[in-house]
């Protein structure tokens, strides 16, 4: 028996294709230097149909049907291109090898249920469609042609798909674009981060073919907003989520530099900064947290940053390089910069009021190696203790004074000690919000106002794997999947969120993996070997594990979020077997079924 694998675009997404109801690109509207403009770009088909042309498709016999067993996976060579061959319930299945959101190789990752897990990140696909179904990231994967002739297993595809490896939806276009009055759109979505941009594009996949507009206070259209700490010279185009043409494609039109500064949700009416309305029909709220400031003395001297933009970020590099740099706060932000700027600046000094970074979220332990790996790599800490002022000579910043009564000398301060929803522009709407600023909405992410939603950082929501506990999770997964039910819901599909929250860091060259929700852990239980930063952290209340932390361990963050997904319950006393079955083993039989 021989298996083939071939792409396959299904009848009803190759009529989508084909069908082009607006005729042309519509405009994309964004702002430069203060001034709008309506551009209409060219438009570049997104996907094709890959058999429009032969000689772009391959096929290859690449194994005997009983080299795979049920629940394995395997990556094999077409000869221009791999693709990752599956077999579960005596079916094999074909899709593409790499994971689209930054390339992870899935024959590492998880395979459960119909999907497959990135062991880097924890996206989603579905191993008989290739269609995403958790995040990071925005496309999904190509599938592929599967064949079983004489026992050998056959496999077809487009040489194209191969190289790419992803493969975007087919979404609708807009209507009539150039009908609609510009002050009037059917659907109003505020932020352009992951959860408004996922949103805009499940709605075109979806069908949706009224105006979608998006607005944004930044001067970019949305990018992967992680790589501001993480790659700190990368230029927007580089982390752009998706080009210029997507948008006109698509007819999703994006206001950048637009700042809504109040809502009024009985006349469905969005007031902007700048005095300009917008009616509309349905609201998505995705406006995400803004950083906070120091309160001392100096903090509005030059060469303070927040790292808002990539031009912060950009600037911080420039400014950084043989000098040195103070970073106030050991949050995520804090400690990713200070990785980054070690080996470029003269000096790092890292501020922080706990004694021990991360301790809150991954506990003391871990908090201390990765405290170690950190001086191992001279970033000098300075804990317990907070700035009280920071001094400039000829308007530019030359020391940073702590409390303990220590100087240090700057040339740099990036301040990382948090922040808080951008909400405050809806205090006076009648749209619910907690007593720290966040919006509070359900599982279908509906706020108590009809036709308005929130999404991302800025939101509390009920999470299914605390009991439906209303937390806030701000995590770049979350908001991809808090856009995409709010979309769903926009739609009266009445779908509710189900997802693991999960997330991930790299610092000097080593990732760490977190799954779970752990807020209020009360142990923490570590396999493995800390002080060579070889383990796995499991975070435990009342003897149920609701979390789970890594660093060179792979994939087991992604097994147990596949575990916590499928509903299963891990006590603390079943955590050797967990890591000896799934790591040890790849034995994934203990994922089937409820229950613990």
């Amino acid at each position: 028996v021989e298996v083939k694998i071939e792409v396959v675009i299904p009848e009803k997404e190759r009529s989508k294709e084909e069908m082009s109801p607006n005729g042309k690109a519509s405009p994309l509207i964004y702002k430069v230097n203060g001034t709008t403009r309506h551009y209409h770009l060219e438009e570049h088909p997104i996907a094709s149909n890959p058999y429009h042309n032969p000689k772009d498709v391959v096929e290859a016999s690449v194994c005997h049907v009983k080299d795979l067993e049920n629940g394995q996976m395997r990556e094999v060579d077409l000869g221009c291109g791999k693709a990752l061959l599956i077999k579960e319930n005596g079916e094999f299945h074909a899709v593409g090898h790499k994971c689209p959101h930054y390339g992870a190789p899935l024959v590492k990752g998880v395979l459960s249920k119909g999907r497959v897990r990135c062991p880097w990140h924890g996206a989603c696909f579905n191993i008989g469609t290739g269609d995403i179904e958790d995040f990071p990231g925005l496309d999904s994967l190509p599938r592929f042609q599967v064949k079983i002739e004489k026992e050998k297993v056959y496999i077809r595809a487009s040489k194209q798909a191969l190289q790419t490896q992803r493969r975007t939806k087919m979404m609708a276009k807009c209507i009539s674009l150039s009908n609609y009055n510009l002050s009037s759109t059917n659907v109003l979505i505020i932020g352009a981060g992951a959860a408004g941009l996922v949103c805009a594009e499940t709605l075109r996949q979806e069908g949706f073919s009224d105006r979608i507009v998006m607005c944004t206070m930044d001067r970019h259209l949305p990018y992967d907003r992680p790589k501001l700490s993480k790659s700190m010279d990368s230029h927007p185009e580089q982390i752009a989520l998706r080009p210029k043409e997507f948008f006109c494609t698509y007819d999703i039109e994006v206001l950048t530099e637009m700042q809504v500064a109040a809502v009024d949700v009985k006349s469905k009416i969005a007031v902007f900064k700048d005095g300009f309305k917008m009616e509309y029909n349905k609201l998505l709220i995705a406006t995400g947290n803004m950083p906070k400031t120091l309160s001392c003395k100096g903090k509005e001297m030059e060469n303070v940053f927040n790292i808002r933009t990539p031009e912060d970020a950009n600037r911080v590099v420039k400014l950084a390089t043989s000098k040195n740099v103070v970073i106030v706060g050991a949050s995520f932000l804090g400690m990713e910069v200070a990785a980054y700027l070690a080996e470029r600046a003269h000096s790092v000094s890292l501020v922080e009021l706990e004694h021990v970074p991360f301790k809150k979220f991954f506990g003391e332990r871990v908090g201390r190696a990765l405290m170690k790996m950190f001086e191992n790599n001279r970033v000098k800490f300075y804990m317990q203790t907070e700035v009280s002022e920071l001094r400039e000579q000829e308007g530019k910043l030359k020391e940073v004074v702590l409390k303990s009564g220590k100087v240090l000398r700057a040339d740099v301060c990036v301040v990382g000690v948090g922040a808080v929803p951008a909400t405050g522009f809806l205090k006076q709407s009648g749209i619910n919000i907690d007593s720290k600023g966040f919006i509070m909405v359900n599982k279908m992410m509906q706020t108590n106002i009809p036709g308005v939603f929130a999404a991302g950082d800025a939101v509390t929501f009920p999470l299914a794997l605390r009991n439906n506990k209303k937390v806030n999770v701000p995590h770049w997964q979350m908001a991809h999947m808090h856009g995409r039910i709010a979309a769903l819901n926009m739609l009266a599909h009445g779908t509710e969120i189900n997802t693991v929250p999960y997330l991930w860091t790299a610092m000097f060259g080593k990732s760490i993996r977190y799954a779970g929700h752990g807020e209020g852990f009360d142990d923490v239980v570590i396999q493995g070997d800390l002080d060579e930063l070889k383990f796995v952290a499991f975070y435990t209340k009342s003897d149920e594990v609701v979390a789970v932390a890594s660093i060179n361990y792979d994939p087991i963050v992604s097994k147990v979020a596949e575990v916590l997904a499928a509903g299963r319950t891990i006590r603390k006393r079943d955590v050797d077997a967990v890591v000896f079955l799934s790591f040890r083993t790849g034995d994934m039989s203990w994922l089937t079924g409820k229950g613990s």
